[in-house]
């Protein structure tokens, strides 16, 4: 049985899953979707890890692999990977997103490490079937919880020193918006109070759609360069952020930390928040809305319509570009042939709405590799050139990667709109590869690009969806592969089948000599359904960290 998640993407063909199909094609109101939100931010929902297992019982499956198993099996695998003739991808597990939870202790709110020995354990079995290691979700609103420029690691620093205890290396996301509205959030975690009150006082710092609505999961791109926090801009709060994580784990940059992903928008991807499933406003495979409606991005869009001389267009997104749970063909703009999106009105809409996004990213990779190369931080030799005058020029970046994730947004792929890559912030069309603008980008800041939906298949997705997880995959590694951009991948769903495993390795390893290959795996995630399937899981591990 395929184990997935409650999306309509990548069910079987069962009873269930065509319930499922037909629940999510049914329209949800507008102001229902935003009663169901205002409900849920006022319930904090429990701790839940995804990870209760007891511990007794997590030692007693860790006596039972040391007993199955050489004690040197993994360092020997490891070995292996390296001097195979097919080199190994290395794996990286997700750790559970409130492994550090805000616990109150004292009468005080604490950052707090929660089942350290159950994890202790955890990391061990990892560590044995051969993970290199683990991501570790950093999150904003609550190490900057206390108030502007109040960091706290001090539990965090106990994380990574028990992950490197065995021998298992960190990518740390700096994740600076809120868990809870996205697919498999198990928790939530709000952004910082201090940022929440500055909406208060300020909502349009918020991304906002054209009802008006608030997203408050993450800040949207357009104040990035507006001092509405406290006085500093949000790029200069997150810059500050990274440079109090690289001053707490100095001694461990380029070591035990590989890779500082720096967060940009909603789930930490790359993105808008144009498809908000977890307040029941979008199901699949609507097409999203356009998320340009808050002051500062008005405000820029006017800027860039008076200066293509058409300042008529200053005034908002599409009006014919649907809603949230439209499909591509009963919009106006989206339509495959006469729709607006391929008129000069949709071509300089879309390149500023793609290009406010790319140019976010750029500004904040900026400041991350300013503040992790300044004086005093570990460095690394990138390049050395020959000058015409015999001399040398060295050129040195951060010790650790940086990286930022990407979106695997392939429903409506095969239109030739790519309606959802749109409202998302994709300017991805069948004659126009939007992804190239973004590696070039990430090409000059020495970054590295993380994607998901590396193990899903077109075949498991609904027809209506125009779906195609395999055919956008291919198109963003070899787009990585021509520029020189190292690639990572995510699984988008928690699944334990032979047929997602298949996948996972055959986009690992390349499907051919132009779609490039995967440089690490990240999997989603560790927790009890992972457990649960561990033989399958480690016979996974074994394809692809030591391919034949």
């Amino acid at each position: 049985m395929l184990s997935l998640s409650r999306a309509s993407w990548g069910s079987p063909c069962t009873r269930e899953a065509r319930q499922r199909r037909r629940r999510h094609r049914q329209p949800v109101a507008e102001a229902q979707g935003a009663r169901r939100l205002e409900a849920a931010e006022q319930v904090q929902m429990p701790t839940q890890t995804g990870f209760r297992r007891p511990e007794a019982e997590l030692r007693s499956m860790l006596s039972r692999i040391y007993q199955a198993s050489d004690v040197r099996l993994a360092p020997e695998r490891r070995q292996r990977r390296i001097t195979a003739p097919v080199r190994g991808v290395p794996v990286y597990v997700m750790l559970p997103l409130d492994t550090v939870s805000l616990l109150e202790r004292n009468g005080t709110t604490q950052p707090l490490f929660i089942r350290e020995k159950a994890m202790e354990v955890g990391l061990e079995m990892l560590s044995r079937a051969g993970v290199d290691g683990v991501m570790i979700d950093v999150w904003w609103g609550i190490a900057e919880h206390a108030g502007p420029g109040q960091y706290d690691f001090a539990a965090y620093r106990k994380l990574f020193e028990q992950v490197a205890s065995k021998g298992l290396k960190v990518q740390a996301v700096m994740s600076f918006h809120a868990a809870g509205n996205n697919v498999g959030d198990c928790c939530r975690i709000s952004l910082p109070p201090w940022v929440l009150e500055a909406g208060e006082a300020d909502p349009d710092i918020f991304f906002t759609d054209s009802s008006g609505y608030r997203n408050r999961e993450c800040l949207s791109v357009g104040c990035g360069s507006h001092p509405v926090l406290h006085g500093r801009t949000p790029i200069q709060a997150h810059a500050d952020f990274i440079a109090a994580f690289a001053d707490e784990f100095g001694d461990m940059l380029g070591g035990v930390v590989s890779e500082v992903t720096v967060g940009m928008g909603p789930a930490g991807e790359l993105r808008y928040p144009s498809y908000p499933e977890g307040d029941g406003r979008w199901r699949f495979p609507g097409i999203g809305q356009f998320q340009c409606y808050d002051k500062y991005m008005l405000a820029s869009l006017q800027e860039a319509a008076v200066a293509a001389g058409r300042p008529e267009w200053g005034h908002g997104g599409p009006h014919d570009s649907g809603n949230y749970n439209s499909h591509s063909a009963e919009t106006g703009f989206f339509r495959s042939y006469g729709g607006s999106w391929d008129t000069e009105y949709g071509q300089f809409f879309l390149e500023w709405y793609s290009g406010l996004l790319i140019r976010h990213a750029d500004r904040l990779l900026g400041a991350a590799r300013q503040v992790l190369t300044s004086r005093c931080r570990p460095r690394t030799m990138r390049e050395a050139r020959e000058l015409s005058d015999g001399g040398m020029l060295y050129v040195f970046g951060p010790a650790v990667q940086l990286g930022i994730k990407m979106a695997g947004v392939h429903w409506w792929f095969k239109s030739r709109a790519h309606a959802a890559e749109l409202t998302a912030g994709y300017y991805n069309t069948r004659e126009r590869n939007g992804y190239l603008p973004i590696f070039e980008m990430l090409q000059r800041h020495g970054a590295a690009a993380s994607f998901t939906c590396v193990e899903m298949r077109d075949c498991e997705h609904p027809l209506e969806g125009r779906c195609s997880p395999e055919g956008l995959l291919n198109q963003v590694l070899s787009t990585a592969a021509r520029v020189g951009v190292p690639m990572s991948g995510e699984n988008a769903l928690q699944r334990y089948d032979q047929l997602a495993f298949d996948k996972i390795c055959d986009s690992a390893f390349g499907q051919s000599v132009m779609a490039g290959r995967l440089e690490k795996l990240t999997f989603l995630r560790m927790g009890d359904m992972m457990i649960d399937n561990w033989s399958a899981f480690g016979a996974f591990l074994q394809r692809l960290t030591c391919p034949p």
